[in-house]
């Protein structure tokens, strides 16, 4: 099925709060607890249900305010991924195990994308989540949805990639697009460049991809002068970013650009790998920076679909996407005391890398980190002015 022919078939609904579109409403699921992608998998950590747990005990998240995410039907992946791949991984969850031919075809199985007990079920929960969402913002005027799971935004139409294997943003924001949306941007703030979201729309125009990403970190594309077919914008950051060029980055590129294509929906990927802590960037952020960052993109839309992505510190994706929970429910973050049931809730965690050992106490005890501001460098700002005046 093309990209642009819409999807005109019915799927069944998931009963959304009363108070949705006027609070923002969180999609989740219990799979994140018992799944893990292998002992010495960077995702071997605990990253959404804690996040879920902690924003439970701060009195952030009642009940009533939260979603348990359906899983996505083959048929439903079909949208963008190819059936054959799809059947691929159904076969390795129900086997355990694929063939030399299906790994050098899907790349299943290698590269970081293993054969895991979960792995249809998993990555089908979170394009569930980011397909109910993107239904559900098409089908309204405003409304704000936390997909905790989501902003796997490496993952390709017919193969696994960058540990991704469907891609929910893209299945989002044809979601939207198939609700009747006309303009959709897409900002997306890991460490990594969003290349799979990007390339799925590079002939699209009612789709803006935005990246800010480390420049010549793995997949080592999206340079500054990539608009792929003229609807993307890309900032390829120096490594040592710190909270101040950041801001520079988003309200001196980023904002303009998106102002100027003046969406009706936004898709925020929030991955948190580009923050000090976390051991997959070279990037020195602060979570002060990620949680400014998102509060300030949400003002460019009335829909705002805010996504997971990237990070491998467990403590730090915890206490960052709590801090992104509270701070779309109009909280400071950085006034939220931790409580001793949320510090056992951070202490519990486990992480099997040299940085885990011995963690340091403001991990167990406070959600904001210590500021990293800083000088901005001439070069953040070129790109600044480079991406936003191309010409």
């Amino acid at each position: 099925m093309s990209l642009l022919a819409p999807d005109t078939r019915q799927h069944p609904g998931v009963q959304f709060p009363a108070a949705f579109p006027k609070r923002p409403v969180m999609i989740g699921s219990e799979i994140y607890r018992r799944s893990r992608y292998g002992v010495k998998h960077p995702l071997s950590i605990q990253r959404v249900t804690p996040v879920m747990d902690l924003a439970r005990v701060l009195g952030l998240l009642p009940d009533d305010l939260f979603i348990d995410s359906p899983m996505a039907s083959p048929e439903e992946l079909s949208r963008f991924h190819a059936p054959d791949y799809i059947a691929a991984v159904v076969a390795a969850e129900r086997d355990g195990r694929v063939s030399d031919e299906v790994k050098e075809k899907y790349n299943i199985g290698r590269s970081g994308n293993p054969v895991f007990p979960e792995i249809f079920s998993r990555p089908a929960t979170a394009a569930g989540a980011s397909l109910l969402a993107g239904r559900t913002l098409a089908s309204v005027e405003r409304g704000v949805i936390h997909s905790l799971a989501g902003g796997t935004h490496h993952g390709r139409r017919d193969m696994a990639f960058g540990f991704c294997f469907f891609n929910d943003p893209v299945l989002g924001i044809l979601a939207m697009l198939d609700g009747g949306l006309k303009r959709i941007a897409y900002v997306d703030l890991d460490a990594h460049h969003g290349d799979g979201v990007q390339d799925a729309f590079h002939h699209e125009d009612r789709v803006l991809t935005v990246s800010i990403h480390e420049y010549d970190r793995w997949p080592r594309t999206g340079p500054a002068g990539d608009r792929a077919g003229g609807m993307a914008r890309n900032f390829p950051a120096p490594k040592g970013l710190n909270d101040t060029e950041l801001r520079h980055l988003v309200e001196e590129g980023v904002v303009p650009v998106v102002e100027a294509f003046a969406p009706e929906a936004i898709v925020i990927q929030s991955g948190c790998d580009a923050l000090a802590d976390d051991p997959q960037s070279k990037l020195e952020l602060s979570n002060n920076a990620l949680w400014e960052a998102v509060s300030r993109l949400t003002t460019l839309a009335s829909r705002v679909l805010v996504v997971g992505g990237g990070g491998y510190n467990p403590w730090a994706v915890a206490r960052c996407w709590t801090g992104i929970w509270a701070l779309i429910n109009g909280h400071d973050p950085r006034d939220i005391a931790i409580d001793p049931a949320g510090e056992s809730i951070l202490r519990e965690l486990f992480w099997n890398h040299s940085r885990g050992r011995n963690p340091p106490e403001h991990w167990f005890t406070t959600l904001a980190d210590r500021p990293n501001e800083g000088a901005v460098r001439s070069e953040v700002i070129d790109l600044a002015r480079l991406v936003r005046h191309p010409d």
